[in-house]
């Protein structure tokens, strides 16, 4: 689950980590109002769960209270376009007020979970305010790596090596420590999957400041976090992955025309590939799980179908707990309640697959059933060419 970069500052400010002031303006008015509590010039800035704001035109400096209260109208109700949004971008329904702050240096830092170790590490780099995978890809010296220890956590000499890559001095040298000390244990607390912070500041004053936020948490753990859970705005969310949660279905929206049913990630993960492989791209990711229901298959079938890029859908099935008579009844049923336009393969194997590989046959609609994954594969390529 992401959250808005107002959401994050306000957690950041929890945990004693420096951010500018800023507050949520709900008209123009108030952006007017929280301008003139600011000295008379502002930032106006754009909530939505994606970055690439400021070149989007979602992040606007205001020089005067009126001028902030034109860009509030401006920016509110906006579909904003930026790298990560795609092209159709997203709809802006929050504008967020931040005091401005002046600055000396830009510099980038974040923590997530590194998958090689499957600890938290910091990743850091004297270069903020651009795309890492730009300064990964240009000049990856230039990104330090430093990995916790979680017996330990966050040691004083990796402090001092991370400071010592972002070329900090002075006072802010002096605030470094306390400063990641108190991100790396937000992370942990909080169950956290990435916090960004790019940038991360140096002010002219000297101090060190997170600038702009971004904090993503596993969905797997939020059941212990019910004050995090309040943060969360569905209107960012993809409504087929709101709607699958809800059945218990997960299911990850992708750019492809074959869509995906399967129980189990790994298996997910080898479907997925082998579409590749076989010159076409999958449309989503969605597991039905090991032992789903007939009303839950019958449900995944519509929300892959919710997607007019679907041409086709593979279903992959290996039964254990989940029987293969079972799923051969929920297509059947999703079948003729929705009225399947698009031609449908299905593989199976495990248990009752000969009952299943049955229904399938004397449902009289036209599914295809392949005789193995490679089968699977071949036939649903075939049928969207």
């Amino acid at each position: 689950m992401d959250i808005h970069e107002y959401q994050a500052k306000e957690l950041l400010r929890q945990y004693q980590v420096a951010t500018p002031e800023g507050r949520v303006a709900l008209d123009p008015g108030q952006a007017n109002a929280i301008t003139q509590d600011f000295g008379g010039q502002s930032v106006i800035k754009a909530q939505i769960h994606a970055g690439g704001r400021g070149k989007g035109g979602g992040v606007k400096f205001a020089r005067t209270p009126d001028q902030a209260a034109e860009l509030f109208a401006q920016m509110l109700g906006m579909t904003l376009v930026t790298r990560q949004t795609g092209p159709e971008g997203r709809i802006v329904r929050t504008v967020f007020v931040a005091r401005p702050v002046d600055i000396a240096s830009e510099l980038y830092l974040s923590l997530l979970v590194d998958r090689v170790s499957g600890r938290v590490a910091f990743l850091a780099s004297a270069e903020g305010g651009v795309e890492i995978e730009e300064v990964a890809a240009r000049t990856p010296e230039k990104i330090i790596k430093v990995v916790v220890d979680p017996t330990v956590g966050l040691a004083n000499y990796q402090a001092r090596e991370l400071a010592a890559g972002l070329g900090l001095k002075g006072e802010a040298l002096k605030q470094s420590g306390g400063f990641l000390r108190n991100l790396y244990r937000l992370f942990v607390e909080n169950d956290c999957s990435m916090v960004e912070i790019n940038p991360l500041v140096v002010t002219a004053q000297g101090d060190l400041t997170a600038l702009d936020a971004k904090i993503g948490f596993d969905d797997n753990a939020l059941f212990r976090h019910p004050a995090i859970q309040a943060f969360r705005d569905q209107a960012e969310e993809a409504p087929a992955e709101t709607e699958a949660a809800r059945f218990g279905l997960n299911f990850i929206k992708l750019d492809g025309s074959i869509g995906c049913m399967v129980n189990g990630a790994g298996l997910a993960m080898a479907t997925m590939d082998i579409i590749k492989l076989h010159g076409a791209t999958p449309a989503n990711f969605l597991d039905v799980g090991g032992g789903a229901s007939e009303e839950a298959v019958k449900n995944a079938f519509r929300i892959i179908l919710q997607d007019p890029g679907v041409k086709a859908v593979l279903v992959n099935i290996f039964g254990g707990i989940m029987r293969c008579d079972i799923v051969a009844n929920g297509i059947v049923a999703a079948a003729r309640e929705i009225g399947v336009a698009v031609p449908v393969v299905v593989r199976l194997e495990g248990t009752n697959v000969e009952e299943g590989k049955r229904i399938l046959q004397q449902s009289g609609l036209a599914i295809l059933v392949g005789a193995d994954l490679e089968d699977a594969a071949r036939k649903v390529v075939a049928a969207i060419q």
